[in-house]
């Protein structure tokens, strides 16, 4: 019988397992700074617990921590990790060393239901939520884990969606007994659904970033069909309803399709669409992925698309393209693998 991990446990929730096991209040601590200082990978590590305290422990938990799989490594020094979750599903989190900074791109489900028509993962359907455990482990784990500088939850999946996991493994990366990351080194990548929006950004202190793409609604639900449910009218229009000027920083992501929405009308509509709010826009390169016939804009198409929002009030920045010899956009590690295992 598979035992529980601790890793991804709350404070609280570590102090319900030492009650359980009549431990003395103060070992939940003990136990959350070998976990989440120390990084232990094993109980037996927790010298500061007795022996007799740790044997129990052991009984029915362990860490819980998992290295990864595998690891595919780009020119440019990005390297992308697939990580087993389950049986026989797979996870990415891709790790990008940029001079002083050092990101992880963090998974938060096994495929997605969003099934945006630019994203690998979406093509593999909706699976599983992680749980904090397996979202943790991400970067737990991770080979590089202290020169980590900040955490973008926009892997595979949409964090909104599985906001519960998502939130304890956000309270544990900021929390003064976990990580104690300042919030402002992770942001939280999002379509943007009704449901979850509204919460996390009353929960959370970490900032946000919305899935745009296009500033047409029916073009954008082409794109994205989680538009139909919830337009980026109605995103916006809640958004105005919170201060982004202080605590946290609001920007909006938008792939630069070539043909598609890289002309100047669009930097327009965007520009009226975002007047009164304070935030900013990152404009990416597209990735291609496998029959989806989009292809990325040009270098002068996206300067020109960048200096009209930014001239207008909108600043912009074009985000520099990482990982493209190894398929760094998510979903194509995955899929490979478990294309490979259903063949076995």
């Amino acid at each position: 019988m598979s035992k529980y991990p601790l890793l991804g446990m709350t404070l609280a929730e570590l102090q319900s397992v030492v009650r359980g096991l009549r431990m003395p209040g103060f070992a939940a601590k003990q136990i959350a700074s070998w976990l989440y200082d120390k990084k232990v990978a094993t109980i037996d590590e927790m010298t500061n617990l007795s022996l007799k305290h740790r044997e129990a422990l052991k009984a029915d938990y362990e860490v819980g921590g998992e290295a990864p799989v595998d690891a595919m490594h780009s020119v440019d020094g990005t390297i992308k990790y697939l990580y087993r979750v389950g049986e026989n599903h797979f996870v990415e989190a891709v790790y990008i060393p940029d001079d002083d900074r050092a990101t992880l791109c963090v998974s938060s489900q096994v495929g997605c239901k969003m099934n945006c028509k630019f994203c690998m993962t979406g093509k593999q359907g909706f699976t599983a939520n992680l749980t904090s455990n397996q979202i943790l482990n991400q970067i737990n784990s991770l080979p590089e884990c202290d020169k980590l500088t900040n955490i973008v939850m926009m892997g595979m999946g949409e964090p909104l969606d599985n906001l519960d996991e998502v939130l304890k493994a956000l309270e544990i990366l900021t929390a003064s007994y976990g990580y104690a990351w300042s919030p402002k080194r992770i942001t939280l990548s999002t379509v943007g659904l009704r449901k979850g929006l509204q919460h996390f950004i009353e929960e959370s202190d970490c900032h946000l970033a919305i899935s745009l793409h296009s500033p047409l609604p029916s073009q954008r639900s082409d794109l994205m069909p989680a538009e139909r449910a919830f337009s980026i009218v109605e995103i916006v229009d809640l958004l105005k309803n919170y201060d982004f000027s202080k605590q946290r920083r609001l920007s909006f992501e938008y792939i630069v399709f070539r043909g598609v929405n890289d002309s100047l009308i669009y930097a327009k509509e965007l520009v009226k669409l975002l007047r009164g709010l304070d935030c900013r826009m990152n404009l990416i390169r597209f990735h291609a992925i496998p029959d989806v016939d989009l292809n990325g804009a040009d270098m002068e198409t996206m300067t020109a698309f960048r200096d009209y929002l930014t001239s207008h009030g909108l600043f912009s920045t074009i985000r520099s393209s990482r990982g493209e010899d190894i398929f760094a956009a998510c979903g194509m590690l995955s899929t490979a693998k478990q294309e490979e295992n259903n063949k076995n």
